[in-house]
């Protein structure tokens, strides 16, 4: 199954979109799959609900940062290259679907107690975030290929 496939299936089986995307990276990455679910958790929903970055855009830059980040004081060499390839995500994904932000994504607000609902009889889950998983997957692929 390709990554793309397994981040959908996670989305369907009840994960967020952050989380979908960051853990089919994870352990390729030395990173551990369960931890990258527990971190990619409170970004769904365009970070806690909130609606604002999608949270398969956040969980494409987590990947990102966790292959090329920072990590060593003064490598500000590092930390230009993970901007420039955060940079060059956030303007594919923009490319295909007009916007990183989840509630113009979703064309809809998620807050009151209605929102479930409606996310679900809107049938947002498979037609927007499934697509959204899909491709940023497949953006950070190609972004990640091409910056080794």
């Amino acid at each position: 199954m390709k990554r793309s496939e397994q981040a959908v299936d996670l989305l369907i089986r009840g994960f967020n979109c952050s989380q979908s995307v960051f853990s089919v990276f994870a352990s390729e990455m030395g990173f551990d799959r369960d931890a990258a679910l527990r971190i990619g958790c409170g970004f769904g929903g365009g970070m806690g609900r909130m609606q604002d970055t999608c949270g398969a855009v956040t969980g494409a830059y987590m990947v990102i940062g966790l292959k090329h980040g920072k990590d060593k004081e003064g490598d500000d060499q590092k930390k230009e290259k993970t901007y420039a390839l955060v940079n060059e995500f956030a303007a594919e994904f923009r490319k295909k679907f007009g916007t990183t932000v989840c509630r113009e994504l979703l064309r809809c607000e998620l807050s009151g107690d209605e929102w479930k609902t409606l996310y679900l009889s809107r049938n947002l889950h498979r037609d927007v975030c499934a697509k959204c998983v899909k491709e940023a997957v497949e953006i950070l692929e190609e972004i990640l290929n091409s910056s080794r």
